[in-house]
């Protein structure tokens, strides 16, 4: 899974994402909004082209060979999936359309068969919108009760809370492994152990973790695990639910409709087996095979190399911005990745955006949909520069020069 070996060349990396060697408003863009998605090495548009362009057809379905072909290289995709996270069998993956879908289906099918009356389910004042609302809407469904571990200042999870916050009447708990609002890290490991004392499954949120670090969901022990493609070099609409097969096996489907069904009748429908039961109607076999196409793209990076480049990269960014003054850090804290939420003194995060993107530097502005969080600290959003492998120094220095072109303009 890990390409040791492999020689992390900047120049040469660069160059394999297109739009990076894109002007915007004349300036060289500077593309700091990997948070919200990540750019696309052409070999993973050189895949989907390839994909839609030769041997395109529905999978499953057919007898021919364009069918063969397709369905042997989702199935493929499946494989690199499993081996990327390191899950015990590929029938524990399922596609779906993304991190928010994959949240969705196990908070329905999991409450459908798991959560009554009175039941609690725990998440932290950290999550996504993605990961509060579907619970939100389950526990309204169920006449359940959602319960939060709070923040500490520093963006940190409390974790004293835990015991008292772990109940006879908690059914799951569902944490985000990454902040994407804060770059926190989680101690997700540690809130699994605490969990599984007392036989409470634990699904993590991945979206922001998968692209950043080795994810091993056994040694995690995590009962569920969820991330997007996009979010990790690949294509849009696509993502991946992991669930280990005992939970899987016992939650009902969620969709009902072509391939996850094993015969049909008007008097009863009998479903299909794993993976298939959870994956209805015509899936995005395209967008998996452009996914399996980023992980390999990621592997022969060297997932190493990334995490000290990013690991760099962060030092750097800190170093400048705390050098720079006048800027406000949140979620600050040494155990976070490359991403950087922070105010400008009294400016509105919007307005300092537009500028910036004046100056071709693209970053994110608002509540990064985890309006909880910025309810803690107290304010309504904030600028949020989220840094990858493929990101340089030199831009870090075009950001801060950004910056205090915000400053002399707005104070």
């Amino acid at each position: 899974m890990i390409n040791k070996s492999a020689v992390f060349d900047i120049d040469k990396i660069r160059s394999d994402f297109p739009v990076l060697s894109c002007t915007v408003y004349g300036k060289k863009l500077v593309y700091f909004d990997n948070g919200a998605t990540t750019q696309k090495p052409k070999q993973v548009i050189n895949a989907i082209t390839e994909a839609y362009s030769k041997y395109y057809s529905n999978i499953h379905r057919g007898v021919h060979a364009l069918s063969d072909i397709s369905s042997e290289k989702y199935e493929s995709a499946r494989e690199r999936i499993r081996s990327f996270i390191n899950a015990s069998a590929k029938e524990e993956i399922v596609f779906t359309s993304g991190t928010t879908a994959s949240i969705n289906l196990v908070a329905f099918s999991f409450g459908e068969r798991y959560i009554s009356q009175g039941d609690e389910v725990l998440i932290s004042e950290l999550e996504h919108h993605a990961n509060i609302v579907p619970w939100q809407m389950m526990c309204e469904r169920k006449d359940a009760h959602l319960r939060v571990i709070p923040v500490n200042d520093d963006g940190t999870l409390h974790l004293e809370d835990l015991d008292h916050l772990i109940t006879e009447k908690t059914k799951i708990v569902a944490v985000s492994q990454v902040s994407n609002a804060l770059g926190v890290i989680v101690p997700v490991k540690e809130i699994i152990e605490k969990a599984h004392e007392k036989n409470i499954p634990v699904l993590v949120d991945g979206a922001q973790g998968i692209q950043h670090g080795h994810v091993d969901v056994r040694k995690l022990d995590c009962d569920f695990y969820v991330f997007s493609g996009h979010k990790v070099y690949g294509p849009t609409g696509i993502g991946v639910l992991y669930g280990k097969r005992e939970w899987l096996e016992e939650m009902p489907p969620c969709q009902g409709g072509g391939d996850m069904v094993e015969r049909v009748t008007f008097e009863k429908t009998t479903y299909n087996e794993l993976p298939f039961k959870f994956e209805a109607g015509t899936v995005n076999f395209v967008g998996a095979i452009g996914l399996a196409t980023a992980l390999e793209y990621i592997e022969a990076t060297g997932m190493d190399n990334i995490v000290r480049q990013e690991a760099d990269l962060k030092v750097y960014a800190d170093e400048r911005i705390k050098a720079t003054g006048g800027i406000r850090v949140y979620g600050n804290t040494q155990n976070k990745i490359s991403i950087i939420s922070f105010l400008i003194d009294k400016i509105h995060p919007y307005d300092a955006g537009l500028i910036l993107d004046k100056m071709g530097i693209a970053v994110r502005t608002g509540s990064h949909c985890a309006q909880p969080i910025m309810a803690r600290f107290g304010i309504d959003g904030t600028i949020r520069a989220s840094l990858c492998f493929y990101n340089t120094r030199e831009e870090i220095d075009i950001l801060i020069a950004g910056i205090e072109k915000v400053k002399s303009m707005m104070l």
